[in-house]
């Protein structure tokens, strides 16, 4: 298949849009149960100066929900091979790499499989390991995953429903609980389901010392899905790195506050 072909169904494919035509390229990612629209208080800052480019997952907003596999599917570094397609099909060159929730982890893996394309990455309330483990929290039981996991199974809205105002903690501003609700419930019960759970199982700390790239690690008060010392775990284990606890609460800094969020990304890229 010639490049040009392949190109186009890698766009169509993860529903990619390209704002502005000179500057350095910010890729924005998006987390589990979101799409690309979780960045319009943020993306929108940027297209003076850079291009941005926007993605939805497989399975999630406009994406072509047919080119859903689960075997492909099945890993964080399926997810990965997305991002690192989307990257030759754009040409990227030093870009940055923003991702939400699990996928800080995703970029972490494409900027490991295509160094060349991502120059710095920015992880929003990352989480190498979700479950607590020996010596470590990562915030869950093995039980509370798998009740998770039933939940969406079973009541796919209703998870939705209960995990909205979990995730956005901002209880005196309804309006942002709802308007995650409605993002979680518009995307496909299935692929989410298995996303959670490849999002909730998976182990990703030996990964974060092989990081190379320049790294900002955005964490935020009251994290119900993230406790504070994973985000100083990943710290302390990727080289250079830099940490940040934000003034923001909750998981969705760039939707509760987008222009702190801004401020963050663009002084991190600056220097």
């Amino acid at each position: 298949m010639r490049k040009g072909v392949f190109s186009l169904d890698v766009l169509k494919r993860n529903h990619v849009n390209v704002s502005g035509e000179s500057g350095r390229t910010v890729v924005f990612a998006h987390g589990l149960g979101c799409d690309q629209t979780v960045w319009n208080r943020v993306e929108p800052a940027f297209e003076g100066d850079f291009r941005t480019v926007l993605f939805d997952y497989v399975g999630a907003g406009e994406s072509d929900r047919s080119a859903y596999s689960p075997g492909r599917y099945g890993s964080l570094a399926g997810y990965a091979k997305d991002v690192v397609e989307i990257a030759d099909a754009l040409e990227l060159h030093d870009a940055v790499f923003v991702g939400h929730s699990v996928s800080s982890m995703i970029g972490a893996i494409a900027t490991l499989e295509r160094p060349s394309a991502f120059g710095q990455l920015v992880m929003i309330g990352p989480s190498p390991r979700y479950l607590n483990d020996s010596g470590y929290t990562g915030g869950f039981e093995r039980a509370d995953v798998e009740e998770l996991l039933e939940m969406m199974e079973m009541n796919y809205l209703e998870w939705a429903k209960y995990m909205a105002p979990v995730s956005m903690q901002n209880p005196d501003r309804p309006a942002l609980t709802e308007e995650l609700e409605q993002r979680f419930a518009k995307n496909d019960p299935s692929v989410m389901r298995q996303f959670a759970e490849v999002t909730f199982l998976s182990d990703c700390r030996d990964l974060l010392n092989e990081i190379k790239v320049p790294t900002l690690i955005l964490q935020t008060q009251g994290d119900a899905v993230v406790p504070p010392e994973v985000g100083r775990f990943i710290h302390d284990r990727i080289p250079g790195s830099e940490y940040k606890l934000m003034d923001a609460n909750g998981h969705n800094p760039q939707i509760s506050a987008p222009q702190e969020t801004i401020r963050a990304i663009l002084k991190f890229i600056g220097e």
